[in-house]
């Protein structure tokens, strides 16, 4: 009978395209698709913006991973962040974003998946995340905004609202409508 081991952040390294750490195994993430795709980088330069102009923060975009130490998840990997934390220099951030950004893809519907978003931003939220986004740009096409001050009920902006990432990101804002092409 063998042993299996924990996967390590160390073995993060070793692995091509985008995974995260859950329950001691490397989770493989498919790459993204077009919609989902373009929302995330429109956030990712919405914010990188905005840290430009407040000399705060940096904006984080897809694939950079951020570890973290949970007992069952030791790493995330948004597909957009802020990060207000210390830099390091480390191959991956250190500690939780402040804000995350996880734009759903087609098979993040249903059931289960409803459940491992749950799950996923009670992790974040565990981790010292302040603010999730949940955007959903392939059905409902809407943001959901979710805040450890209340994680259960999100605040929900539509087509021809602006979304904000209070109180993370001061004085932020995006039009739901850029995260369509």
């Amino acid at each position: 009978m063998s042993t299996k081991l924990e996967a390590t952040i160390e073995d993060l390294y070793a692995v091509e395209g985008k995974a995260e750490i859950i329950d001691g195994e490397i989770v493989h993430m498919p790459p993204t698709g077009e919609a989902p795709g373009y929302a995330g980088d429109e956030i990712f330069v919405s914010l990188r913006e905005y840290s430009k102009q407040t000399s705060k923060g940096r904006a984080v975009g897809d694939n950079k991973g951020f570890s973290v130490d949970l007992p069952h998840r030791k790493f995330f990997s948004p597909d957009a962040a802020y990060h207000t934390g210390r830099l390091t220099g480390a191959k991956f951030f250190e500690g939780a974003p402040a804000f995350a950004v996880e734009v759903r893809s087609k098979n993040d519907f249903g059931a289960k998946a409803e459940s491992r978003m749950q799950q996923k931003r009670a992790d974040y939220f565990a981790t010292g995340t302040l603010v999730v986004w949940d955007v959903d740009v392939l059905r409902d096409n809407v943001v959901r905004v979710y805040r450890a001050a209340d994680p259960d009920v999100p605040q929900v902006f539509r087509s021809g609202e602006v979304a904000d990432a209070e109180p993370v990101v001061p004085g932020w804002r995006m039009p739901v409508d850029d995260l369509f092409e």
